[in-house]
Formats: C-alpha cells, sequence, structure tokens
C-alpha cells in the first residue's frame, strides 16, 4: 500500500518542451548544435519579441523591423557553430541586430524615429524605465503616459544615431556597459561618453515640454 502511494505522488518528468524552455542559452545553443531543432525555435520565442522592440526603436519602422528580426535568425541559424560558448549568447544576438539596424540607417537619407518608453528624473545606473501602460492604472493615469510617450517620440528623434543606441540598449532593454561596448564594437569610455551626452540632450530637449 505504502509503494502505490509513492508511486501515485511521485513527480513527473517535464516533457522535453518543458526541459528546452526552462533551459539557459547555452543549454539551448548546444542542443541545436546536436541535433535538436527545437532548440532553435525555443531560441526564437525567446528573443524574437525583444528583439523587434530593439530594432523597431532603432530604426522607426516596424515592418523593417520585422524583416530584420527575420534576418537576425537566419543568420544565427547559419552561423551559430561559430559562435563562441564561453560568451554570452543574448550579447552575440544583440550584436547581430545591432549592426543589422546600423546598416539599415546607413542606407537611409534621413533620419529615423525612435520611440523611447521612459522618462527619467534621475540617471542612476540601477534605475528602471517607467512602463508607460500599467493595467491598474485609471484612465487619466493612462491618458498622461501616452501624452509623455508622444513627447518622447518627438525628442528621441532628434538624438543622434551613436547617441540613440547607445540609449536604448541601456535605458530600455538594460544592457550592461561592458555588453554595450561589445554590442557597438566601443571602447567603455565611448559608451559612457556617448550615454552622457545622450541623456544630457534627451533631458534639454523634452524639458520644454514637461512644463
Amino acid at each position: 500500500m505504502a509503494e502505490l502511494a509513492t508511486k501515485q505522488i511521485a513527480p513527473q518528468k517535464p516533457t522535453a518542451r518543458e526541459a528546452l524552455h526552462a533551459a539557459a542559452d547555452t543549454g539551448l545553443v548546444n542542443a541545436f548544435l546536436t541535433g535538436d531543432e527545437r532548440a532553435f525555435q525555443e531560441l526564437v520565442e525567446r528573443y524574437q519579441v525583444r528583439l523587434l522592440n530593439f530594432i523597431y526603436r532603432t530604426i522607426g519602422d516596424r515592418e523593417r523591423a520585422e524583416d530584420l528580426v527575420q534576418e537576425v535568425f537566419i543568420r544565427v541559424y547559419r552561423h551559430l557553430h561559430r559562435f563562441d560558448r564561453s560568451k554570452k549568447f543574448s550579447t552575440w544576438i544583440y550584436t547581430i541586430a545591432s549592426n543589422l539596424a546600423k546598416n539599415e540607417l546607413r542606407n537611409r537619407s534621413r533620419n529615423p524615429l525612435v520611440l523611447f518608453q521612459a522618462i527619467r528624473k534621475n540617471w542612476q545606473d540601477d534605475d528602471r524605465p517607467l512602463q508607460f501602460e500599467d493595467p491598474a492604472s485609471r484612465p487619466d493615469d493612462l491618458y498622461r503616459k501616452r501624452h509623455l510617450r508622444d513627447l518622447v517620440e518627438q525628442s528621441v528623434e532628434l538624438l543622434p544615431e551613436h547617441h540613440r543606441q547607445v540609449f536604448v540598449l541601456r535605458e530600455l532593454e538594460g544592457k550592461s556597459y561592458e555588453e554595450i561596448a561589445e554590442i557597438t564594437a566601443c571602447n567603455l569610455g565611448t559608451v559612457k561618453s556617448r550615454l552622457n551626452r545622450a541623456r544630457n540632450a534627451f533631458a534639454s530637449i523634452i524639458g520644454p515640454g514637461l512644463r
């Protein structure tokens, strides 16, 4: 009887899909390289929305951003065997996305519109961006946040491309200075300098609209 009870309460093993979903990026990379195509699909599901938001906020064109995200994953699929598995996969895939976004901007004759989600009163390293949409907010709060977002759109499009990119990576994506340096192929000093200038420029541009 005790044996039967033990069998009844024994936890079930996770399914293959559940195991992949719980795996770290490195585990998914290893699984794909040993022939598990499902691992690559898990990487796509894990990163496609994040990369779409990043590229869209960099180039300002959602449809084109969707195309570029597809290109990112095509390149990942073709070249994952070259990925240095001692490094962070997230940094590698963001580097690919960043390069494609920069190439897109170089091919344009106009400055893109970039949507940035946060207004910041204090630029502390540990601060997180404010979210404009909050289901718990009252209608009047949502209206103010949407109005704020419009001001942000108009302000961020005036930032130079190289300032805009580090701004989005740090303030929206939450990347570390080291990751941004690797993604943008700049040294840490340049990243910090550009970010500081971008923050100051952004604050100056948007300030009159907040009075």
